[in-house]
């Protein structure tokens, strides 16, 4: 694992960014209950994604499986930092990541078992680790979302790259902070160079682009109207659509870059077995995330790509993920965050 990736997850930890990573069953000591969970036979599991968004995911596992779960929630590169430092020690058996990236970086510690063939046979190889250590299990795109009431769809930019011309000053969102915005910017400098990269930050910052907290505050810009345009995940639209009744109340709309452009990454959220854990209470979770309840889960309510055959997205307008592009790159490569971090904040983009 990249020293410099191993100190800035590692500062992240020390620097005490896991104070809101919370342990599912309540109590005042997080690493306490979740010990005393795995002493007693819970499955633990560490999760980059949210509560709201798994919580009842987790839930309907224990429900067809039996197999009681203890949960602690946390950023994805935040949870990879815990568990760098706690080693063999760690309570978890099972980490679900947001994105690739803190896979790749764990994957690169040694921190993770080898999966089952079969298992890994469930998605296409590009959504899964070459070296066998994690398995994709749901798909997002990178898109850039528009109102077609402040610009025609045949004026939209062909590539990213573009954004950096005049004629964008001032009218596209981004969040900085966002780990998605971030693990598209890591997409750019593997697939793109480090030079060519930097000079894509420096235009865009120069460019004046709107710096929101979060997707979803983006597409709300957008849709009324506030901005052209947002560098955001596909699904922040059809969530915002679900919730108007309808892609037909909102203004806005997503567009996929063409062909291999940096702007159209597909990253997926994750799961691995973590080493020394392997048990078949760990790889029943596993093959419950690669089923198809919670595929239908993942494309009923998240509304991302299903992995797996035979279950659809329950987007209308969606086009198939065997359809999409995007730069062709090895997401384990995207554990480089300590790098983009640095060149983000190099660029006055944090």
């Amino acid at each position: 694992m990249p020293r410099l990736l191993a100190r800035t997850l590692r500062a992240l930890l020390v620097t005490g960014l896991l104070a809101t990573a919370a342990c599912g069953s309540g109590g005042d000591d997080p690493a306490e209950q979740l010990a005393a969970a795995a002493e007693a036979g819970e499955l633990v599991v560490y999760s980059g994604r949210n509560e709201n968004l798994v919580g009842p995911l987790l839930e309907m596992f224990t429900e067809v499986s039996g197999i009681e779960v203890a949960t602690r929630y946390g950023g994805s590169a935040e949870l990879a930092a815990q568990l760098l430092e706690e080693g063999d020690r760690t309570p978890a058996a099972v980490f679900l990541s947001q994105d690739a990236g803190a896979l790749g970086a764990l994957q690169d510690a040694g921190r993770l078992e080898q999966l089952p063939a079969d298992t890994l046979a469930t998605v296409p190889a590009q959504y899964s680790s070459a070296d066998g250590r994690w398995v994709g299990v749901s798909g997002r795109s990178r898109v850039l979302v528009y109102n077609p009431d402040l610009v025609a769809a045949a004026d939209l930019p062909k590539s990213v790259f573009e954004l950096t011309e005049p004629q964008y000053d001032g009218k596209v969102g981004y969040a900085p902070t966002n780990a998605s915005f971030q693990s598209f910017v890591t997409g750019m400098r593997v697939t793109a160079g480090e030079e060519r990269t930097r000079a894509f930050l420096e235009g865009f910052r120069d460019n004046d682009p709107k710096a929101y907290e979060g997707n979803a505050l983006i597409v709300d810009a957008v849709n009324e109207g506030a901005i052209p345009f947002g560098l955001v995940n596909h699904y922040y639209l059809y969530e915002k659509a679900s919730e108007a009744g309808g892609l037909d109340k909102l203004t806005a709309r997503n567009y996929l870059f063409p062909g291999a452009d940096p702007g159209s990454l597909v990253n997926v959220t994750g799961v691995a077995v973590l080493a020394g854990k392997q048990s078949q209470d760990a790889q029943a979770f596993v093959d419950y995330l690669l089923g198809e309840q919670a595929q239908t889960y993942f494309a009923e309510v998240t509304k991302e790509f299903p992995l797996i055959e035979g279950v659809q997205p329950d987007v209308p307008d969606l086009p198939p993920l065997s359809s999409l592009q995007g730069p062709k790159v090895d997401l384990s490569q995207l554990d480089s965050l300590a790098q983009t971090l640095a060149l983000l904040d190099e660029v006055g983009l944090t």
